[in-house]
């Protein structure tokens, strides 16, 4: 027997990339391995919806997929149709992402089910003055908060609302290395940033910094895999500081690959910096995507990753621009590689889904 019906809503899903809709369609899996009852509505992201139709078939519950309009004011009106329709059969309406948000709180006016928040970090960080106060007032409307990590839940301070904070998890089954063959890397030590190249992700800070690093690890080698948004520009500022070949841009790449690049990683590097529209990081997943393999990370401090690694054992926490404490970061990682590969993986172990799971489920409770 089924338990409470969960309606997800959220403005990302699988096939296409994203860290809320990642975040989204493993909640909606967790929960589903949990006897709840899930429905999910979504957008479709590609042009003709027929890669959301082939990866919605394989899913252990419905997906409702909002059309592509040229005319975006047409995708808005769908949503909140889908949405008004598909909310009186739920026990529980779950909001993610920032149109969600609006949403669920604007059909909540009228019809009074548990509604529960998952913030992840730009939400709730615009420039905009409007902006902010709309998702705020939305915020409001919600029964629960949920915050993806400490410094997301300092973000909502002014609220004066309870926030829970729990992190983003990882489906560890994902992430063995049974029958991969080794590839050969470039580089000593090897260096390896995934997600989109982009001011938020920090590829950019790395490569600001590698002149220094080079003096003191000469074969050194920058690995940048995700999509290439920005990755011409900062390829052109490798180049003006003297060292575009000691950094490869790879783009996407498959999940087998990622993982043998991984293997062959010695520090994992997650520069995150606030992007000038307020897009911040808000825990970092990739970070314990590669601790599940044994690879350490070094973070920055003042956004999300601070929840992401442990800092001295399953990585280093610097400043994004401190280049000192870079170096003694890669130096501390590369002198007790072994003991860090080790913590690395039982701080991943902490975050699979399984274990995430319990922490949502005692909130529909």
């Amino acid at each position: 027997m089924k338990n409470k019906h969960i309606l997800i809503v959220t403005s990302e899903f699988p096939p296409q990339p994203g860290g809320i809709g990642n975040h989204a369609y493993h909640l909606a899996l967790s929960l589903c391995a949990a006897n709840y009852s899930v429905q999910v509505i979504a957008d479709q992201r590609s042009l003709t919806g027929a890669e959301e139709a082939v990866f919605d078939k394989t899913l252990p519950f419905t997906v409702v997929r909002i059309p592509r309009y040229q005319q975006r004011f047409k995708m808005y009106v769908k949503r909140i149709v889908a949405t008004n329709k598909s909310f009186s059969n739920a026990s529980h309406v779950i909001a993610t992402g920032k149109f969600s948000l609006w949403n669920v709180a604007f059909i909540r006016l009228f019809k009074r089910r548990k509604t529960l928040a998952v913030v992840h970090g730009t939400e709730v960080n615009f420039k905009s003055v409007s902006l902010k106060k709309s998702i705020d007032l939305s915020l409001k409307q919600m029964d629960t908060i949920v915050a993806v990590s400490t410094y997301t839940k300092s973000l909502m301070s002014h609220l004066k609302k309870d926030v829970v904070v729990i992190p983003n998890g990882i489906q560890l089954e994902n992430w063995t290395t049974e029958n991969l063959h080794e590839i050969i890397v470039k580089g000593n030590p090897v260096l390896t940033t995934v997600g989109r190249v982009s001011s938020r992700k920090g590829q950019l800070q790395v490569i600001q910094q590698i002149p220094e690093l080079l003096k003191q690890f000469p074969e050194l080698q920058y690995h940048c895999i995700g999509i290439p948004t920005e990755a011409a520009d900062f390829l052109e500022k490798a180049k003006a500081l003297g060292v575009a070949s000691h950094i490869t841009f790879h783009g996407s790449v498959t999940d087998i690959v990622l993982k043998q690049m991984l293997l062959k990683t010695d520090v994992f590097v997650m520069l995150s910096t606030e992007s000038k529209t307020g897009d911040v990081e808000g825990f970092g997943i990739a970070i314990l995507e590669a601790n599940a393999l044994g690879i350490p990370a070094i973070g920055s401090v003042n956004c999300g990753i601070e929840d992401a690694i442990k800092p001295n054992v399953s990585g280093v926490l610097i400043d994004a621009e401190n280049t000192e404490a870079f170096k003694k970061g890669i130096e501390s990682i590369l002198q007790a590689k072994e003991t860090f590969a080790v913590e690395a993986k039982k701080w991943a172990k902490q975050h699979d889904w399984s274990t995430i799971i319990k922490r949502y489920i005692a909130l529909l409770s």
